[in-house]
């Protein structure tokens, strides 16, 4: 009984991710690791930083979200060019360069999220 409660306690421990901050286990650009590694830098905002993957018209981006109102959210491509703004600003519209953006992205994938406190 003993052998299975440890079994049991060492397979849970297993499960637990040690993954700190990295929401999916994808492949992700170094360039997307960098901007990471910048905001982590960064004093906590909120809403707290995120960094999103979709693909939009056969092309993986990467997408910020807006750290407050009034402020524009980020589009980058896979080499970490900047390709607009999506939404945000005073308007909520955006830049006027991705207007279409938030109705063709799809296969979102949270690749990190702040969670410092």
């Amino acid at each position: 009984m003993k052998n299975i409660i440890i079994a049991s306690l060492l397979f849970c421990m297993s499960c637990s991710s040690s993954k700190k901050n990295k929401v999916e286990d994808l492949p992700v650009p170094p360039c997307i690791n960098s901007l990471i590694d910048g905001f982590k830098r960064e004093e906590v905002k909120n809403p707290p930083r995120s960094v999103y993957q979709y693909k939009y018209k056969d092309q993986i981006v990467y997408y910020v979200p807006a750290i407050c109102c009034d402020f524009f959210s980020d589009l980058y491509d896979d080499q970490c060019k900047l390709l607009g703004h999506p939404d945000g600003g005073y308007t909520g519209r955006g830049d006027g360069t991705y207007t279409d953006f938030i109705d063709l992205r799809t296969d979102e994938k949270l690749i990190w999220k702040d969670d410092r406190k």
